[in-house]
C-alpha cells in the first residue's frame, strides 16, 4: 500500500506554518436554535470522519527526506477535537467575535489530526460553531462542502449512524504501515519514463498541440514576468507586519436582493459590486486615519477556484489566485464599479490564476527555507485577500438546529 502523501501546494502550505501565522480556515455557523451535543458528536462520527483525512495526521520520514505523507492517527480521539464552551455574557456579536479572534489566532496541534469544532453556546441565547482546519486538508471550497455535507434538509429525520464497514475501522482495524520497496520504485520511474515518452511522441503527430501549449507557455511566462514587475503595495494604515494576534469581524447581513438589483441596472456581476463596495470602505477608512487617497490603488489577492465542474467536494487545494488593483481613489460608486467591471473583465481567459496556482505547487519542491521568503515576496504585492464563496440557497439543519448564517476566514501571509 503506497503511502498519500501531500500534494506540492499542501507541503507549500504546511511550510507556511508557524506560530505567529496558523494556516488555518476558520469557519463560524450561527444557528437559531440549540444544538444537542451529544447528536452533533455523532453527526461529525457519521459524516465527517467517513473522511479519512480528518482522522489522518501529517506524518514525516524518520531521516526528514522526501514530502510529508498523511498517516492514520492511532491516538484519535473525537472528544479532543469537539469542544463545548459557554460565552460569557452578554453573548452578543462582539462576545462571539473575541471568541472567534482568540481561537483563529490559536495553532492547531500538528501532531494530531489539523481540525477542531468549537460549539459556543449562550450566543443570542442559542448558540455557534466554530470550526478551524489547516490549509493542507482543503481550501475553502472545499470546506464549505464539508459543512454542508454534514447538514439536513429536515430536522426531524434519525440520528445519523455508522454504517457497519466505518464501526469495524473505528474499532481499532486500520491497514499495515505502507512500504514502498526498491522494486516499487523502479516500476513507479519506468511508468513515469513511458508517459513522458508517450506525451512527447503525441505531440510529435498534432503540431497544432504542440504549437498551442507553446502559445499558452509564451502566455504563462508572460503572466510571471509582469507579476515579477509589479511594484509592492503602498505603505499604508491597512498594511504592515502581522502578529500573533488575529481580529474576526463581520457586519449585519446584507440582502442580497438589494445587491443584484444594483447589478442589474449598472452591470456586471454580484461579486463586482461586492468589491466595489469594499473599495468604498477602505477609502473611507484611509481618510478617516487622515492618508491620502486620490492616487492611490491598493492590491487584493482574489482566490479563484479551479475545479472542473460537479468537484467541488474534493479535498485538497485547487484554488489559484488573480491580483486585482481596487480602485480606492474614485468617490463616485458607479465609476468604481465600471473600473473594477473593466479589470475583471480584463482577466478572463486569462492564465494569471493556473499560473499562481502552479507556482505554489513549485515551492513545494524546494526547502521552507526557500519558500517562505518567496511567499513573503509575493505578499507585499498585496494588501488584502478578498474571496466570495456562495453559501445554500435552502434552510439548512446540523444535527436538529437551523443553520443561519455561514462565515469564514482563510489564513494571511
Amino acid at each position: 500500500m503506497r503511502r498519500d502523501y501531500l500534494s506540492r501546494i499542501d507541503t507549500t502550505l504546511l511550510q507556511l506554518e508557524d506560530p505567529t501565522n496558523p494556516m488555518m480556515i476558520t469557519l463560524v455557523l450561527g444557528f437559531k436554535a440549540p444544538i444537542d451535543f451529544e447528536r452533533l458528536k455523532a453527526t461529525l462520527r457519521a459524516r465527517l470522519l467517513r473522511m479519512p483525512r480528518f482522522r489522518q495526521r501529517v506524518a514525516r520520514s524518520r531521516l526528514g527526506l522526501g514530502r510529508p505523507y498523511w498517516q492514520d492517527d492511532p491516538d484519535f480521539d473525537l472528544d479532543y477535537h469537539l469542544r463545548r464552551a459557554t460565552l460569557p455574557p452578554p453573548g452578543d456579536q462582539a462576545t462571539l467575535q473575541d471568541a472567534v479572534s482568540l481561537l483563529a489566532s490559536t495553532p492547531l496541534d500538528m501532531s494530531r489530526p489539523l481540525w477542531q469544532f468549537h460549539l459556543l453556546e449562550n450566543y443570542a441565547e442559542c448558540c455557534a460553531l466554530v470550526g478551524r482546519c489547516h490549509h493542507s486538508i482543503g481550501d475553502g471550497m472545499a470546506m464549505v462542502h464539508v459543512v454542508l455535507s454534514m447538514t439536513d434538509s429536515d430536522p426531524d429525520l434519525p440520528w445519523p449512524s455508522l454504517d457497519p464497514a466505518a464501526a469495524r475501522r473505528y474499532a481499532g482495524h486500520r491497514p499495515r504501515a505502507p512500504f514502498r520497496t526498491a522494486r516499487s520504485l523502479c516500476r513507479a520511474g519506468r511508468r513515469a519514463t513511458g508517459t513522458i515518452l508517450q506525451e512527447g511522441l503525441d505531440l510529435m503527430a498534432h503540431p497544432a498541440r504542440a504549437r498551442g501549449l507553446g502559445q499558452m507557455g509564451s502566455e504563462a511566462a508572460k503572466v510571471v514576468a509582469r507579476f515579477a514587475l509589479l511594484e509592492p503595495d503602498p505603505d499604508t494604515v491597512i498594511s504592515g507586519e502581522l502578529g500573533t494576534s488575529k481580529r474576526a469581524a463581520w457586519s449585519e447581513e446584507i440582502p442580497i436582493e438589494g445587491i443584484k438589483i444594483i447589478r442589474r441596472r449598472l452591470g456586471g456581476t454580484v461579486n463586482d459590486v461586492l468589491l466595489t463596495a469594499v473599495a468604498g470602505a477602505l477609502r473611507r477608512y484611509l481618510q478617516d486615519q487622515g492618508e491620502p487617497v486620490d492616487a492611490i490603488s491598493l492590491r487584493a489577492a482574489v482566490p479563484v477556484n479551479l475545479r472542473p465542474p460537479g468537484r467541488e467536494w474534493e479535498l485538497g487545494n485547487r484554488m489559484g489566485a488573480v491580483f486585482l488593483s481596487l480602485p480606492v481613489s474614485i468617490a463616485h460608486p458607479a465609476v468604481r464599479l465600471g473600473e473594477i467591471q473593466r479589470l475583471m473583465n480584463d482577466r478572463k481567459g486569462s492564465l494569471e490564476a493556473p499560473v499562481f496556482y502552479y507556482l505554489l505547487n513549485a515551492l513545494g519542491y524546494v526547502p521552507a527555507s526557500i519558500s517562505k521568503p518567496l511567499v513573503d515576496t509575493f505578499g507585499t504585492r498585496g494588501t488584502a485577500v478578498m474571496t466570495n464563496v456562495r453559501g445554500p440557497e435552502h434552510r439548512l439543519y446540523l444535527a436538529g438546529a437551523p443553520l443561519d448564517t455561514l462565515m469564514g476566514w482563510v489564513p494571511q501571509t
